[in-house]
C-alpha cells in the first residue's frame, strides 16, 4: 500500500466514525495494516492527520462541484443558498460532522486542525470566487461574506434553527 491508496480508505473510516478520539490502531485496522505501517507512510500521526484532512477537503470540494450547477451563480445570495441546500443533503452529513470535529479541535488549540481548517477555508474561498457572478464588483470580499454566512447558517441548521439560517442567507446582498 502507498499513501495514495491509504488515504481514501482512511478517509472513509473518518467519514464514518469522525475525528473524535482519532487513534492510529483503528485507522490501521480499517486499512488492513498496522499502526507502524501508517507511521512508515506518513512519518508521524500529525502528518497523517494533515494528509487525511487535506484529502477530505479535496473530496468535499469534488462532491460540492458535482452537485453545484455548472454555470456561475447569478448572485452572492444564490451561491450561498445553493451551497446551503447542497450541504444539507444526507450525503454531505459525514463531511459536516468531520468539519465540526475540526472546528472543535481548533477551539481547543489543536495545531493540526488549525492548519487544516485554514487550508480548507482558503480552498473554499477560491471555490466561491469561481462560482460568484463574473461581474461581482468585489469577488474576494463577496466570497468572504458568502463563506461567513454559509458557516453560520450551517451551524444554525445543526442546532435546529434553520429558520434563522435561511433568514441570514436572505440578508446577503444580490
Amino acid at each position: 500500500m502507498s499513501r495514495d491508496t491509504l488515504l481514501p480508505i482512511l478517509s472513509a473510516h473518518v467519514l464514518q466514525h469522525g475525528l473524535g478520539g482519532l487513534s492510529l490502531r483503528p485507522l490501521a485496522k480499517s486499512a488492513n495494516t498496522s499502526d507502524r505501517m501508517l507511521l512508515y507512510h506518513f512519518d508521524s500521526k500529525e502528518q497523517l492527520v494533515t494528509a487525511l484532512l487535506d484529502h477530505l477537503a479535496m473530496q468535499f470540494t469534488l462532491a460540492l462541484d458535482s452537485h453545484f450547477p455548472a454555470e456561475r451563480s447569478p448572485s452572492r445570495r444564490a451561491c450561498a443558498e445553493a451551497v446551503y441546500e447542497i450541504t444539507g443533503q444526507s450525503d454531505f452529513a459525514p463531511f459536516l460532522r468531520v468539519w465540526w470535529d475540526i472546528v472543535a479541535g481548533c477551539a481547543g488549540g489543536n495545531a493540526a486542525y488549525l492548519g487544516a481548517a485554514g487550508r480548507i477555508m482558503d480552498q473554499l474561498l477560491v471555490w466561491v470566487v469561481d462560482h460568484l457572478p463574473e461581474d461581482d464588483p468585489d469577488p474576494r470580499g463577496g466570497a468572504r461574506a458568502v463563506l461567513t454566512v454559509i458557516e453560520g447558517a450551517q451551524m444554525l441548521r445543526v442546532i435546529g434553527r434553520d429558520e434563522i439560517a435561511k433568514a441570514g442567507l436572505c440578508a446577503l446582498e444580490g
